[in-house]
């Protein structure tokens, strides 16, 4: 066999591809291998500098990728293979879209001689499969790589795109006899995200109108981690000490310790913020797009307020709330700004009387007071969620979808230096456990997976990835035998009938399951047993090594308080009925 001859500054273009990785320090790859990346697993392996992860499904590398793009800082990188692989992505890739999460996803695909281009068949190539239109809609940019001198340039494109403005997801297909194509070798540091634009901002107008009124309330949201801006928002409300409402993906923006938090808002939210809301006279909207699940179906009730809203997206401004006052701005660009003229105006507010009325609304609505249960032993989800935060005051939380996701956005304690990541936009089951592993790499620590029976089933595999790696992650199923927040809506619509959601549905013994795995593991079914528990999930022992703990939840348990649908945000189930059937 004829050896392939090299110039000498001429390299793979997979080995580029390694080289360029490495220089953006990226730490950690996330995979799970097919035929066409051999070529990309071999140089990257080549790398000792950076970890491949192999997954046991493309969807946990997916998301994986996601966590680690979450909470670095730099875009997470997955890798399939063509066809099967490559489409398996595709949820991770639609999480990264939604929730601003940068990353650079890597196909490979079938030689380009195999690709059937305008053929009128179904398919040339074995595997080959035109990922680039199936993405398109859900990534930033998608690149095939028909020309491999193209490829330095499009490398450079798919980095900066990822990273700057709304941070999002990238596609590059590359087809295996490019992969192997020669061209030159890297040199110097590649181009850098291009910074934000310069904006003319009116802050005398937002003065004006936050200084005129009674009680102003700041609703913050994930654009806030996107635009990598938390330590100047903190610094923003230090000096106007607005108190501040959080969205499911904001949670963390704001320690829990902060006099100035109120809690968690939107359908699920806490009974006291969604009334601060109901009885504030301005918002100011950070990072939060202010979609169906943060303001209910009723957004007229957001119009007798004023209400000033920051996005670096100007289709989300005046979107589902009109009559906005838009601030089309990048957040870090406008937070670092604002900053500057209250520090030179010497502005300093406060507002004493509204914030002692969020805080008696709170104390006489408190999220563990909100569920009636059948017995003192029956675990109460509010209170476990507490009970958690007491024990790990310092891992951060990879939380599933689904009932147990709202119970942990109500009542998590979340301290300065914890993240709280969750699927969002795309409201992905399965997402938590391979979402743990990326961000526990990422942030070179243990993490806490929460979780309920149904999601833990769409991603259980990734167990033998934890296992196989030690990385210290606790996992808390809470299982209560179906599938909680569907069941629930049938409560509501259908009569109670369980189709699916318990009918049908059946979820397995997860300590037994954990335990084939070769992961520690528990379970706990009574409340004077849960203490103990979380001693053992949280000792010296266990602090470097994965374990698992099974709480059983009555599966008559709902999630309360939930905007009753089709009414103002603020009036909740159960007190009060919904008037219209819920769209999603």
């Amino acid at each position: 066999m004829k050896k392939m001859t090299t110039l000498k500054n001429e390299i793979k273009l997979s080995d580029y591809l390694a080289d360029y990785l490495h220089q953006k320090e990226i730490t950690h790859v996330f995979e799970l291998s097919g035929g066409m990346i051999t070529h990309i697993l071999d140089s990257l392996s080549q790398k000792k500098k950076i970890k491949i992860i192999s997954m046991h499904h493309e969807q946990g590398a997916s998301f994986a990728a996601e966590a680690y793009g979450r909470l670095s800082n730099k875009p997470g990188v997955a890798l399939a293979t063509s066809g099967p692989g490559a489409t398996n992505l595709l949820t991770g890739i639609g999480s990264c879209y939604f929730d601003s999460v940068p990353a650079i996803f890597i196909t490979g695909q079938v030689n380009t001689h195999e690709i059937k281009k305008n053929n009128s068949i179904r398919q040339l190539g074995f595997q080959e499969t035109d990922i680039i239109s199936m993405a398109k809609p859900i990534t930033k940019a998608a690149y095939l790589v028909s020309d491999a001198n193209q490829f330095p340039r499009i490398l450079d494109k798919a980095f900066q795109i990822a990273m700057s403005g709304r941070p999002g997801p990238v596609l590059i297909d590359i087809p295996m006899n490019i992969q192997r194509a020669l061209i030159p070798a890297l040199e110097g540091k590649s181009p850098q995200a291009k910074p934000a634009e310069t904006t003319d901002l009116d802050f005398e107008k937002i003065m004006t109108l936050i200084q005129s009124a009674k009680k102003p309330l700041i609703l913050a949201g994930r654009g806030l981690r996107a635009s990598q801006s938390a330590e100047l928002f903190l610094e923003m409300i230090s000096n106007l000490q607005i108190p501040v409402c959080l969205s499911l993906l904001g949670l963390d923006v704001l320690p829990y310790e902060n006099p100035l938090r109120v809690g968690f808002f939107g359908t699920y939210g806490n009974r006291w913020a969604n009334q601060a809301i109901a009885d504030s006279d301005l918002l100011l909207v950070l990072g939060a797009r202010l979609d169906i699940r943060q303001t209910g179906a009723d957004v007229g009730f957001f119009s007798n307020r004023k209400i000033i809203q920051v996005d670096c997206e100007e289709g989300e401004l005046n979107n589902r709330v009109q009559s906005t006052i838009k601030v089309h701005a990048e957040l870090q660009f406008f937070l670092n700004q604002f900053c500057q003229y209250l520090q030179q105006k010497k502005i300093s507010l406060q507002y004493p009387e509204w914030l002692t009325e969020i805080s008696k609304n709170k104390s006489q609505s408190h999220d563990t007071k909100e569920l009636t249960l059948k017995s003192p032993e029956q675990i109460n989800p509010n209170v476990l969620m507490h009970a958690v935060s007491k024990y790990n005051p310092y891992l951060s939380y990879s939380v599933d979808v689904g009932a147990h996701q709202m119970w942990a956005a109500q009542s998590l304690e979340l301290h300065k230096g914890q993240y709280f990541i969750t699927s969002g936009g795309m409201g992905a089951m399965g997402y938590s456990l391979p979402a743990s592993i990326g961000g526990a790499l990422a942030l070179k620590s243990g993490f806490v997976v929460i979780v309920g029976d149904g999601s833990m089933q769409l991603n259980i595999q990734e167990l033998q990835t934890i296992y196989r790696n030690n990385i210290p992650i606790k996992i808390i199923v809470m299982n209560n035998q179906s599938l909680g927040m569907i069941k629930q809506f049938q409560d509501s619509y259908f009569e109670s009938r369980y189709q699916s959601t318990v009918w049908g549905y059946s979820a397995p013994d997860f300590e037994k399951v954990a335990t084939a795995y070769g992961i520690q593991s528990k379970t706990v079914a009574k409340t004077s047993e849960v203490d103990s528990a979380l001693k053992w999930m949280f000792s010296k022992e266990l602090k470097n090594n994965p374990c698992l703990l099974q709480v059983m939840i009555d599966s008559s348990t709902n999630i309360y308080p939930k905007t009753a649908f089709g009414r103002p945000l603020h009036q909740m189930e159960p007190s009060y009925k919904p008037v219209e059937i819920e769209s999603t």
